[in-house]
């Protein structure tokens, strides 16, 4: 499959129909056009040719990227761009436009065909092209809004109605251009988000520097980043310190502080000092490089909502054709209606069966959607994904590493023996890279407390280690190591109080005595308790908790954060089975992190992954929260409730002006002027209305 740029796709509708055209020729089966990202994908095979045909028929064409479409190609088409900048297409409306004006303002002190010359000379310059695209459509008996127009303003000049055949092809062409102008910033504000890419870089080779572009950069390679240079792709700092903006990929604008050993991501850029950094990933297996290739497919998703607007679209022209027709031959034949009245009035009615206004109520509400969100660093991988986001009714978190930040801390020390307890464990624990032993490090390094070595370290599975420190034997672990002594009930009484609390212990003895403990806890994200309010106030009506931890330490998470309800003891299938059953309830989001909760991210109505660019969250989910916490969570639920009220909104608005429009056909007072108002209307206030949600605040989140 080849990917081609294209341009002057007049609306959703006739892209919709060019793409059938073009799967009808030899090998085009496979064939996509895409009117939110004006892209086409086509098999290799097909006549490139014929495509070019095709899409002439409606004013479009083939962007070459290698020539990036120079000046000479633009001006070979016959039919105008409906791109933003296309002088041509305003030059056209101002001149028919101030001609229209003139003709009106003339009305009365010149002769007819003066008037008429006018009027027809301004139709001419503004709707040549729709009515040459209209003509050869009417003849293959295509009806798309081109036929419609065509139609309408010959029936027009034919009942000698020139002032209004006038404005209706301005208006029609001026609708057209702001439709364009419309879908044009919306896939703009997708493009700025692609723009992030870095395309060279410098590159250190036996001593020298040399710049290279990016697809060149192998593993192992060393790059040089100076300050306000971009990272060229994943990989470990060697050498050096400095601050970095991830913000292309986590969407956080505060800089992230990196020296030696810290990871980078590609596409981020680095602030002051110059990093010496060893590539990791080829820029194409890079996180930004996933990132840029969901994105641009997301844009290329239909949602169910889309799929049925295209389809009622089908039907709904036909329809009108038919209501048209009866308009025009019901009141003359039934009624001693006025032939040329009602002839007129079944023009207007022509004119409200262009579906433009409502094909458009989706796509751009939903483009400016992605867009927004991948802003945030939020990767929603299709329309799809969106509009369910925004259905959430039910929210199924996974706890460690998502409610927890998946790192144990000590939370409480119970101390027997002060002058051996700390002492021991940190001997014990210095060469361990166990998650309780470094934690348990960092308890010694926060009281100040110098870690000696111990000897004859023995790790006894499932249950700690016995060492030897300074000549005498000490064990370390949970209750079930300490089976060499008889515990006293003071003791017993303290391990059953931590327990009680959800704590992990972690005892040290000697030969007679427990010597201290140690209450452990993974750490609750500072943003969990906030971010679960703020979930329940914008109207997610469960949020639940699924875990493998045991009963107490799942309450007291449960309690800390505020999640409606929590489930314990889970292994991995029941994790599933407990995802399915609230399925079963409503629609439900499950907030992983990429890694071990895969099954019950895939099974769950939308999988939304927290990463900070992980391969397996960006692979798992469709939706990914690119930071390493849940704050913008809440935002991104509202974006997807907002899309969806949106499109509702659009639609009811496109509908509605039609209707309206066909309501005054009953006393007679459609015109035709009104009739491409309200489709005019329709398609600017759907428009402008879809792009509000590109609209952030600078104090949001």
């Amino acid at each position: 499959m080849k990917e081609y740029r294209v341009k002057g796709l007049s609306c959703g509708n006739c892209a919709q129909m060019l793409e059938h055209q073009i799967q009808q020729l030899e090998n085009g089966e496979t064939a996509k056009l895409s009117f939110n990202s004006g892209k086409l994908l086509v098999d290799e095979r097909v006549p490139l040719s014929e495509v070019k045909e095709i899409l002439k028929t409606d004013g479009a064409y083939l962007v070459d990227e290698s020539d990036h479409h120079d000046e000479h190609t633009e001006h070979d088409h016959d039919a105008h761009d409906h791109s933003h900048g296309n002088k041509k297409m305003y030059l056209m409306l101002g001149t028919s436009a101030l001609l229209y004006a003139l003709a009106l303002t003339l009305d009365v002190q010149v002769a007819a065909s003066t008037l008429i010359l006018l009027y027809l000379t301004a139709t001419a310059i503004s709707g040549y092209t729709t009515f040459i695209r209209g003509l050869k459509n009417l003849l293959r008996l295509k009806f798309n809004i081109d036929t419609l127009m065509t139609i309408a303003l010959i029936g027009a000049i034919s009942i000698g109605e020139w002032k209004e055949a006038t404005l209706v092809a301005i208006l029609f062409g001026l609708n057209e251009l702001l439709e364009g102008l419309g879908m044009e910033k919306a896939r703009r504000s997708m493009e700025s988000l692609l723009k992030v890419a870095p395309k060279e870089a410098t590159k250190l080779e036996n001593g020298n520097e040399i710049t290279v572009p990016i697809a060149k950069l192998a593993v192992n390679d060393i790059v040089i980043v100076k300050p306000g240079e971009k990272i060229p792709s994943d990989g470990q700092v060697i050498s050096g310190k400095s601050s970095v903006n991830e913000a292309a990929i986590t969407g956080e604008s505060l800089p992230v502080d990196k020296s030696e050993g810290d990871p980078v991501f590609g596409g981020s850029i680095n602030n002051e000092g110059v990093l010496h950094i060893r590539i990791e990933k080829a820029y194409e297996d890079s996180s930004l490089a996933k990132i840029l290739h969901l994105v641009e497919e997301a844009q290329e998703t239909k949602t169910p909502t889309e799929l049925f607007i295209n389809k009622f679209a089908k039907y709904y022209t036909p329809l009108i054709m038919i209501v048209a027709a009866l308009v025009m031959v019901v009141p003359p034949l039934l009624f001693d209606g006025d032939w040329s009245s009602w002839l007129y009035q079944g023009l207007a009615v022509l004119i409200v069966g262009c579906p433009c206004a409502l094909i458009l109520s989706s796509p751009i509400a939903i483009v400016s959607g992605i867009a927004r969100n991948a802003r945030n660093g939020i990767l929603i991988k299709g329309g799809v994904f969106l509009e369910q986001l925004g259905k959430l009714d039910t929210l199924a978190f996974d706890k460690t590493g998502t409610l927890t930040k998946g790192e144990p801390y000590v939370e409480q020390t119970i101390v027997y023996d002060e002058s051996k307890f700390f002492e021991v464990a940190a001997a014990i624990e210095k060469s361990s890279s166990h998650p309780l032993a470094k934690a348990i490090m960092k308890e010694m390094s926060r009281r100040g407390i110098e870690a000696k070595s111990a000897d004859q370290i023995e790790t006894v599975s499932g249950r700690g280690i016995v060492a030897t420190y300074e000549g005498a034997k000490y064990w370390l672990g949970n209750e079930k190591s300490m089976g060499h002594l008889n515990i006293p009930e003071t003791v017993q009484s303290s391990i059953q109080q931590l327990k009680e609390q959800g704590l992990t212990l972690v005892l040290v003895a000697d030969d007679n005595q427990v010597l201290g403990m140690f209450g452990i806890a993974d750490e609750i994200r500072e943003e969990s308790r906030s971010v679960i309010t703020q979930l329940h106030r914008i109207g997610i009506k469960r949020t639940v908790m699924l875990t493998g931890d045991h009963h107490k330490t799942a309450e007291k998470v449960a309690n800390a954060v505020g999640v409606s309800e929590y489930y314990s003891d889970l292994l991995p299938e029941d994790k599933v089975a407990k995802v399915k059953e609230l399925a079963d309830q409503g629609v439900v989001g499950m907030i992983g992190d990429g890694i071990n909760d895969a099954p019950a991210l895939a099974t769950a109505q939308l999988g939304i992954a927290m990463g900070k660019g992980t391969d397996s969250a960006i692979e798992t989910a469709d939706i990914v929260l690119m930071q390493d916490h849940l704050g913008k969570l809440p935002e991104a639920v509202t974006v997807g409730r907002r899309v969806n009220r949106i499109i509702r909104f659009n639609i009811a608005v496109s509908l509605g002006l039609k209707l309206l429009a066909l309501l005054l056909t009953i006393p007679g007072w459609l015109t035709l002027w009104i009739a491409i108002l309200s489709d005019m209307g329709a398609t600017i206030f759907v428009t402008l209305v879809s792009l509000t949600i590109l609209i952030q605040k600078k104090n949001q989140p």
